[in-house]
């Protein structure tokens, strides 16, 4: 019984997790699509959501404070975090910069490169392991390049059209406005001197995205209480992000949330992006490791496509069809690798393997009955 779960709480819930957080994020890029179609800030956006994040998470501290499990919440802990907020506001503010001078077709071709990143980022600070004897470390790396090529299959090649919209809709992958729309039209190898610098803010954004995974799960295994740790991220953007906004958002009218689909967005993406997706994703580092999350990346991309075909009357063309099964594959072949890792260091006792579940519990004593009493 007591392997059963083990086995849902290690694998079967942060796989569920993390599937239904990409499904969520989809359907919050599309309302954050629709807002800034109506002319809504982004820097404003993120101001505001992620206030309302750091705002429902408010109680968290008060009842961490209060825990006889968890360490105490030292200034180095708290500067880490500040840390994780200087990242997450700069990523977000070189992505966004970046979709301006590019388009969104190189942020989504670029962002399919976040497992890679992570993945070389996790050997660096030894969160993973490769053994090139070992069949397990051979298909996470197999896998990782698979998953890869298929993401940009459906980012770069269209094809035929397999099943046609009935009706004109807004898909989940098209440029924001008609002058991304002309930049897409030229092909990624313009020669625009703009396009060179979209590229090189955006490759920094996918770089720093790996190291958010990072220092997040460094802070984990110092401080295993996401709730709490997500709140001190979310109040850092804010202020941060409020810094930015305010420098580059001078026109008083553009703070200004009417109640339409700008106010729809702002809460949505504040309670179920800020807040409950960084939880999740916090939640999910510190089980299984940055490359278990960032693998999720280009499977979102297949995501998209499904959820824009049955739900906004998108076409299906061969390629979304073609890179959507090629990143199953890659994806399933990581997972395998990574749980037979995990099975045959649990097999040999040493308690080595990738996951943070298994290698934090040695280093962090008190994790396991902080998840029974907090979690």
């Amino acid at each position: 019984m007591a392997w059963r779960w083990r086995y849902c709480y290690n694998d079967v819930l942060p796989f569920t997790a993390m599937v239904t957080m990409e499904c969520v994020n989809v359907g919050l890029n599309t309302l954050f699509k629709a807002a800034t179609l109506k002319g809504m800030s982004y820097h404003v956006f993120v101001v505001y959501a992620y206030a309302i994040a750091a705002l429902v998470l408010l109680p968290a501290p008060f009842f961490s404070y209060r825990s006889r499990v968890l360490p105490p919440l030292s200034f180095p802990i708290l500067c880490k975090v500040g840390l994780l907020g200087l990242i997450g506001s700069s990523s977000q503010i070189f992505g966004y910069t970046g979709i301006n001078y590019s388009s969104p077709t190189l942020a989504s071709a670029i962002s399919n490169l976040t497992p890679a990143f992570t993945f070389i980022l996790a050997l660096i600070f030894r969160m993973e392991k490769l053994d090139w004897k070992r069949t397990s470390s051979q298909a996470k790396v197999m896998g990782t390049i698979i998953s890869i090529i298929g993401a940009f299959v459906v980012t770069l090649y269209k094809g035929p059209a397999i099943i046609i919209a009935s009706k004109p809709s807004m898909s989940l992958r098209q440029p924001l406005n008609s002058s991304e729309t002309n930049l897409i039209s030229d092909g990624l190898h313009s020669a625009n001197p703009n396009w060179v610098v979209g590229g090189v803010l955006l490759t920094a954004e996918y770089i720093l995205v790996p190291l958010w995974y990072i220092v997040q799960t460094q802070i984990m295994k110092e401080y295993p209480a996401e709730l709490t740790v997500v709140f001190f991220y979310n109040l850092c953007v804010s202020f941060i992000a409020a810094i930015v906004g305010l420098a580059s958002e001078r026109n008083a009218s553009a703070w200004r949330i009417r109640p339409d689909i700008a106010l729809a967005s702002v809460v949505c993406s504040g309670l179920f992006g800020s807040c409950l997706n960084n939880t999740v994703h916090t939640w999910a580092l510190r089980l299984r490791g940055p490359v278990f999350v960032a693998m999720f990346k280009p499977l979102s991309i297949a995501i998209a496509v499904a959820m824009g075909v049955m739900f906004l009357g998108d076409t299906l063309h061969l390629g979304s069809l073609i890179g959507a099964t090629i990143i199953s594959i890659g994806f399933y072949t990581v997972m395998w690798g990574k749980t037979k890792e995990v099975m045959a260091d649990s097999g040999s006792g040493n308690g080595s393997g990738t996951s943070l579940d298994s290698s934090s519990s040695h280093k962090v004593p008190l994790l396991q009955s902080y998840k029974n009493e907090l979690v």
